[in-house]
């Protein structure tokens, strides 16, 4: 059976958000979540990052299998045009856009957190998929697997490091400021 990249991507992005929303929902990690990082906007990038490193390893993973002919997989067509796994990630975004704006998830009930965990998780799969094929954004043309593709590792890297600092930067900064101005009037 030959699988197409697309498939591939997406069953692993639905397992792996089912996945983290039953680990979220019916184990500890939910709670030590909301315990650690009480500030839904932190847990929402949290999330939101890790879904987005995980699916940018997985396409990875996966074009390069395709490259190098390992494994059943292959490129998603339609009629004969291919289609890249950035449209899927637009989708995606558009979707979680449309979200937001009809503010899913902003209610504090188990339905509301359930419905904004999977729209951050969602976020980071789609920013992801997009952003893995930056370079072709930028040269309007198919260069993935060449050495100007790695201006989309440069973006997913940039990208990621702002989720990130979203997350864990706030409290460092603040606590950085804090120490800094004890600091000084200690002097």
């Amino acid at each position: 059976m030959h699988l197409t990249g697309a498939w591939i991507l997406l069953i692993c992005a639905t397992i792996g958000t089912a996945t983290m929303l039953f680990l979220l929902h019916l184990t500890q990690l939910g709670v030590l979540l909301h315990e650690h990082i009480p500030d839904r906007p932190k847990r929402r990038l949290f999330l939101a990052a890790v879904s987005f490193f995980l699916t940018f390893l997985g396409a990875r993973l996966l074009v390069l299998a395709i490259l190098h002919n390992i494994g059943p997989f292959g490129w998603v067509t339609i009629g004969g045009r291919h289609i890249h796994h950035l449209v899927w990630g637009i989708l995606i975004l558009l979707v979680v856009g449309y979200a937001w704006l009809a503010e899913a998830g902003c209610g504090s009930s188990p339905t509301s957190i359930f419905w904004s965990r999977l729209i951050s998780i969602l976020y980071g799969i789609g920013a992801a998929l997009t952003l893995d094929e930056f370079a072709l954004w930028l040269n309007l043309r198919n260069v993935y697997a060449s050495p100007e593709g790695r201006e989309s590792i440069d973006a997913v890297l940039l990208f990621g490091g702002l989720l990130l600092m979203g997350v864990w930067g706030a409290p460092l900064f603040r606590a950085l400021i804090g120490k800094l101005r004890r600091s000084g009037a200690a002097n």
